[in-house]
C-alpha cells in the first residue's frame, strides 16, 4: 500500500474525439506517471468533474473517470457531492469487493459481472470465484469470450509463467480488438498483475461488445436501443415508467412487467404492490433464475436502498432478458409479416368477390332488360301502349341510373383492385370469364343499342294509334250516315209502282226519280271517303281492319246494286214518261234544289260534328279560319233554304188556288219542310259548339306551346351547364400546379355541386313528362332533347366519378411508393405535354418521345418490353396511372415472397416445413385458418404427417406457382 500526499487533481474538461483523456494524481509505486483512461472517447456529453469538497478525497486513493465510445459505450454521470456524503450510500459502496487503492464511487458491481460471466461460463461447465484473480492467467478469458462468440480463439499457452499469461491475455485482448474495440490503456500486464479497476473495464467492453452493443431498436444507439425496447414492453403497465437504467428499476416492477409481457403464465402482475419493492424485485430475479436461466446478478436491497443504483449492472442483468427474450421477439416480426401479407390477400379476395358479385348481377339485369328494349310488338290500344311508354320511363328515371352508378362503381373498384394488387406486388386480378369490364362495357353498349330508338318507336306507335282511332271513329259515322241514307233504297228502285200509275204518277216517280239520281251522285264522295279511310286503315295495321273491309266492301256492293237498280228505273220510267205528260214543275224544283241543299246540310253537320287532331297553333288556327270561311256562307245557304221554302209555299197556294185534289207532299222530293227547318236549326246549334271546341283546342295549343318553350328554357340551360362541368373536370384532370389532396377536394367540390345539380335535371324530367303526356312531339325552341340531357348527365356522373377514382389512385400511389408532390406535378407536365390529343392518353410514339426527352436511350426490343408494361391489353394507349407506375415500379417498397418465406422459416423454426399447431400458436385464428386451408402438403425431405408447404404457398401468393 502507498500514502500519496494530497494534491489537487488536474482534468482535462472536454475531450476531442479520438483522444484520451489524463488524470493526474500522486504518484504511487504500482502506477508511475498520469493515468490514462481505459477507454476512447468520442464528444462526451459533458465533462467530468471533480468533487466539490476536494477535502473530502481520500489521501492515496486514485480517482479514475472512465469514458467509453459513443457508439455503445454509456458515460459516466457526474460526481454527486451529497451522494459522496450519504452514510446509506456508503454502506451498500462496502458491499462492492475492493481491491488496491480502487474507489467505490462510478465503478461497475463486481458481484454483477461474476454472475454474468458465469452465466457464459457455465455452459463450458466452469465458472469463476474471484474475477480479478480467476481471469489473470488468460485461459478462462478466452474460454470465456469463446462462449460469447461461437468462434474459436488461438491455441492458449499453457505454461504458468508470466509471459505465458501475458500472451494468453494479449490474444483474448486482440480478438476484442478484431470485433471493432479500441483499448485504450488496457494492457495484459494490468490484467495479469490483478488490477481490478482494468480487469473491471475490459469485461464491461466485452458486455457492451457482445451483450448490448448488437440491441437497437429503430436505428438507435446500444443504450437508447435497449431503453426503448424496455418502454415498449412495459407501456401497458400500470406503475411502471422507464425512463432510465437505475431509478426506474427501483421498485421492481419494471423487472415483473417484462417477464409477465413475455410469459404471463409465470408471475401474476395485477398482485404485485408498489410498495413492496425488495419482495417485487426478488420475484422477479427467483423467476428469471429458475425458468429463464438468468443468473441473479443484483441484490435487492443494494438496488432499493441506493439513491441511483449502479447504471451499468442494471443495464447488464437487463440486457439479459432481452437476449432471453430475442427468439420470442424474431418470432412476434415474423408473424407480423406474415399477418400483414394475408391481411392484404384476404382484403385483395373479398374485393374479387364483391366485383364478382356485382358483376354478375349486372350482367344478369343487362340481360334480363334487353329482350324488353328489343321487343317491338305493338298494342291494339292507346291505352296499352301509353302504359308501355310510362313503363320505360320509369325505366330510365328509376331502374336505369342505379345501374348506371352501378356500372361506374364496379370500373372503380376494378381500377382499385388492380392499383392495390400493383403495389402490393401481387399478380393482376383477371375475373371470370365473360365478367371482364370489357365484357361489361360490351353488355352495357348492346342495352343501349336495344334502348336506342325504343321510346322513339313507343312515340310512333301511340301516333298511329291515335290517327287510327281517329280514322276509324270517322269511319263508323260516314259508313252509318251512310247506311242509314241506302237503308230501303233497293226496295224502293225494285218497285213496279209505275206500271199502275197514272201519266202524271209515272211522270212523278220519274222526277223521284231523277232526285234520287241527283241525290246518289251527291253520295258519290262520301262512299269514295268511306273507301279511302279504310284504305288507310289498312295501310296503318288496324287491329280491326277484317270488321272494316267487310263493312266497306258490303257499302260498295250496296252501292253498285243502288247504281244497276237506279240505271234500270229510270229505263223503266222513261220507257212510261211517253205515257206521262203532265209533271208539277214547282214539285220538280223544289226536289231539285231542297235534294241539294239537304245534302250540303248533312255535309255541314258531318263537318260541323267531325273530330280533328292537330299538333300546332298554326294547325288549329288554320281550322278556325276554315271555320270562319263557313260562317260567312251561312247567309247565302239561308237564301237558299228561304228560296226552297218558297217553292213549297207556291205549291200549296196554287192547289189550293185551282182547288187540285191531289196532296201537297211532294211525290218528287223526300226530303220535307220539317226535315229542312230541323237540320238548318242542328246546322245553326253546331256552330256556336265547333267554335267552342276550336278555341279550347287553341287554348290546348297554347298551353302546349308553353310546355314547350318553358321545357327549352330549362334545357337550354341544363345542357351548356352540363358542358360546362365536362369541361372544368377535365381541365382539373391535367393541371399540373395544385396537389393531389387539393385537386380531389376541387373534385368533391365539383361532385356536390353536380350532386346538388339533380333537381334541375329533375325538374326537366317533370317538365318533360307533361309534354309527352299532353302528347307533344317536337320543339323548334331547343336543339336538346330530353335523350341529349339524359345521356350528357349520365356521361357527367360516370366522369366526375371515374376522375375522382384516378386520382385517388394516384395518392394511393404516390404515397405507396414514395412519391413527392413535386415529382408528381412533373410527371404531370411531361405526360400533359406528349398528350398531344389533350385526351389523358398518348399514343406509342408521343410516348416513345416522352421518354427520349426523359433521358432514355430506347433500342426497339427495349420499347417493345416497356409497352408489354404500360400496356399489356393492346389499346394502343398509356394512361396517365400506366406512365407514373412505369416511372416509379423500381422504387417501390414492398414484401416480397422471399421475405415471407423467411418469416415463416423463423415461425418453423427453420424447418422446410411448418405444422398446423405452429400456425395456431404463432398467428390469429382467422388467419391461421387462412393459411391451413390453403397450404399444400409438404412432400420434400424428413416430411411428417400433416407438415405443410409455406413455400409454395408463399410463392403463390405473388403469382409465382401454380397454386
Amino acid at each position: 500500500a502507498c500514502s500519496p500526499e494530497r494534491s489537487r487533481a488536474k482534468v482535462t474538461p472536454r475531450l476531442p474525439a479520438g483522444s484520451s483523456a489524463e488524470l493526474h494524481a500522486p504518484a504511487c509505486p504500482q502506477r508511475l506517471g498520469p493515468l490514462r483512461l481505459p477507454f476512447e472517447s468520442r464528444a462526451p456529453r459533458r465533462s467530468p468533474s471533480l468533487p466539490s469538497a476536494m477535502n473530502q478525497i481520500e489521501p492515496g486513493v486514485q480517482y479514475n473517470y472512465v469514458y467509453d465510445d459513443d457508439e455503445y459505450m454509456i458515460q459516466e454521470e457526474e460526481w454527486d457531492r451529497d451522494l459522496l456524503l450519504d452514510p446509506a450510500w456508503e454502506k451498500q459502496q462496502r458491499k462492492v469487493s475492493r481491491v488496491s487503492c480502487t474507489p467505490s464511487a462510478g465503478l461497475v458491481r463486481v458481484s454483477t459481472f461474476t454472475a454474468w460471466c458465469n452465466s457464459h461460463l457455465r455452459k463450458a461447465g466452469t465458472q469463476i470465484e474471484n474475477i480479478e484473480e480467476d481471469f489473470r492467467n488468460g485461459l478462462k478469458l478466452m474460454l470465456l469470450l469463446e462462449v460469447i462468440s461461437g468462434e474459436r480463439l488461438p491455441k492458449p499457452d499453457r505454461g504458468k509463467m508470466r509471459f505465458h499469461k501475458i500472451a494468453n491475455v494479449n490474444k483474448a485482448l486482440d480478438y476484442i480488438a478484431s470485433k471493432g474495440v479500441k483499448l485504450v490503456s488496457i494492457g495484459a500486464e494490468e490484467i495479469v498483475d490483478g488490477n481490478v479497476k482494468m480487469t473491471l473495464g475490459m469485461i464491461w467492453t466485452i458486455i457492451l461488445r457482445f451483450a448490448i452493443q448488437d440491441i437497437s431498436v429503430e436505428e438507435t444507439s446500444a443504450k437508447e436501443g435497449l431503453l426503448l425496447w424496455c418502454q415498449r414492453k412495459t407501456a401497458p403497465y400500470r406503475n411502471v415508467n422507464i425512463q432510465n437504467f437505475h431509478t426506474s428499476w427501483k421498485d421492481g416492477l419494471g423487472l415483473c412487467a417484462l417477464i409477465h409481457r413475455h410469459r404471463p403464465d409465470l408471475i401474476d402482475y395485477s398482485k404485485l404492490n408498489k410498495d413492496d419493492p425488495v419482495g417485487n424485485i426478488n420475484l422477479a430475479m427467483e423467476i428469471a433464475e429458475k425458468h429463464l436461466d438468468i443468473p441473479k446478478m443484483l441484490d435487492a436491497e443494494d438496488i432499493v436502498n441506493t439513491p441511483k443504483p449502479d447504471e451499468r449492472a442494471i443495464m447488464t442483468y437487463v440486457s439479459c432478458f432481452y437476449h432471453a427474450f430475442a427468439g420470442a421477439e424474431q418470432a412476434e416480426t415474423a408473424a407480423n409479416r406474415i399477418c400483414k401479407v394475408l391481411a392484404v390477400n384476404q382484403e385483395n379476395e373479398r374485393l374479387m368477390e364483391e366485383y364478382e358479385r356485382l358483376a354478375s348481377e349486372l350482367l344478369e339485369w343487362i340481360r334480363r332488360t334487353i329482350p324488353w328494349l328489343e321487343n317491338r310488338t305493338p298494342e291494339k290500344t292507346m291505352k296499352a301502349m301509353q302504359k308501355k311508354l310510362e313503363d320505360f320511363r320509369d325505366y330510365r328515371r328509376k331502374h336505369k341510373p342505379p345501374k348506371v352508378q352501378e356500372k361506374c362503381q364496379l370500373e372503380i373498384n376494378f381500377n382499385t383492385l388492380q392499383t392495390k394488387l400493383r403495389i402490393s406486388n401481387r399478380p393482376a386480378f383477371m375475373p371470370s370469364e365473360g365478367k371482364m369490364v370489357s365484357d361489361i362495357a360490351g353488355a352495357w353498349q348492346r342495352l343501349e343499342q336495344a334502348e336506342k330508338g325504343y321510346e322513339e318507336w313507343l312515340l310512333n306507335e301511340i301516333r298511329r294509334l291515335e290517327r287510327l282511332e281517329h280514322l276509324a271513329e270517322k269511319f263508323k259515322q260516314k259508313a252509318s250516315t251512310h247506311e242509314t241514307w241506302a237503308y230501303g233504297k233497293e226496295q224502293i228502285l225494285l218497285q213496279k209502282d209505275y206500271e199502275s200509275a197514272s201519266l202524271t204518277e209515272v211522270r212523278a216517280l220519274l222526277r223521284k226519280h231523277e232526285a234520287f239520281e241527283s241525290d246518289l251522285a251527291a253520295h258519290q264522295d262520301r262512299v269514295e271517303q268511306i273507301a279511302a279511310i279504310a284504305q288507310e286503315l289498312n295501310e296503318l295495321d288496324y287491329h280491326d281492319a277484317a270488321n272494316v273491309n267487310d263493312r266497306c266492301q258490303k257499302i260498295c256492293d250496296q252501292w253498285d246494286r243502288l247504281g244497276t237498280l237506279t240505271q234500270k228505273r229510270r229505263e223503266a220510267l222513261e220507257r212510261t214518261e211517253k205515257l206521262l205528260e203532265t209533271i208539277d214543275q214547282l214539285h220538280l224544283e223544289f226536289a231539285k234544289r231542297a235534294a241539294p241543299f239537304n245534302n250540303w246540310m248533312e255535309g255541314a253537320m258531318e263537318d260541323l260534328q267531325d273530330m280533328f287532331i292537330v299538333h300546332s297553333i298554326e294547325e288549329i288556327q288554320s281550322l278556325i279560319t276554315a271555320h270562319e270561311q263557313f260562317k260567312a256562307t251561312l247567309p247565302e245557304a239561308d237564301g237558299e233554304r228561304q228560296s226552297i221554302m218558297a217553292i213549297q209555299n207556291e205549291v200549296e197556294k196554287v192547289i189550293q188556288s185551282y182547288n187540285i185534289r191531289i196532296s201537297s207532299s211532294n211525290p218528287y222530293s223526300t226530303v220535307t219542310m220539317d226535315e229542312l227547318r230541323n237540320k238548318w236549326d242542328k246546322v245553326k246549334q253546331l256552330v256556336p259548339i265547333r267554335d267552342q271546341s276550336l278555341q279550347e283546342e287553341l287554348a290546348r295549343q297554347h298551353t302546349n306551346e308553353r310546355l314547350r318553350r318553358q321545357f327549352a328554357a330549362q334545357a337550354n340551360a341544363v345542357g351548356p351547364w352540363i358542358q360546362n362541368k365536362m369541361e372544368e373536370i377535365a381541365r382539373s384532370s391535367i393541371q399540373i400546379t395544385a396537389a393531389l389532396e387539393d385537386q380531389m377536394n376541387q373534385l368533391k367540390q365539383y361532385e356536390h355541386n353536380i350532386i346538388n345539380y339533380k333537381n334541375n335535371i329533375d325538374k326537366l324530367e317533370g317538365d318533360h313528362q307533361l309534354i309527352q303526356e299532353a302528347l307533344v312531339f317536337d320543339n323548334k325552341h331547343t336543339n336538346y332533347t330530353m335523350e341529349h340531357i339524359r345521356v350528357g348527365w349520365e356521361l357527367l356522373l360516370t366522369t366526375i366519378a371515374r376522375t375522382i377514382n384516378e386520382v385517388e389512385t394516384q395518392i394511393l400511389t404516390r404515397d405507396a411508393k414514395g412519391i413527392t408532390q413535386e415529382q408528381m406535378n412533373e410527371f404531370r407536365a411531361s405526360f400533359n405535354h406528349f398528350d398531344r390529343r389533350k385526351n389523358g392518353l398518348m399514343d406509342h410514339e408521343d410516348f416513345r418521345a416522352c421518354l427520349i426527352s426523359m433521358g432514355y436511350d430506347l433500342g426497339e426490343a427495349e420499347f417493345a418490353r416497356i409497352m408489354t408494361l404500360v400496356d399489356p391489353n393492346g389499346q394502343g394507349t398509356v394512361t396517365f396511372q400506366s406512365f407514373i407506375d412505369f416511372m416509379t415500379r423500381e422504387t417501390a417498397d414492398t414484401d416480397t415472397a422471399e421475405q415471407v418465406i423467411a418469416s415463416f422459416r423463423i415461425l418453423a423454426s427453420d424447418k422446410p416445413y411448418i405444422l398446423a399447431d405452429e400456425l395456431r400458436r404463432e398467428l390469429p385464428p382467422d388467419q391461421a385458418q387462412y393459411c391451413i386451408k390453403r397450404m399444400p402438403a409438404y412432400s420434400g425431405p424428413g416430411s411428417v404427417p400433416g407438415a405443410l408447404d409455406y413455400t409454395a404457398f408463399s410463392s403463390a401468393l405473388y403469382g409465382e406457382s401454380d397454386l
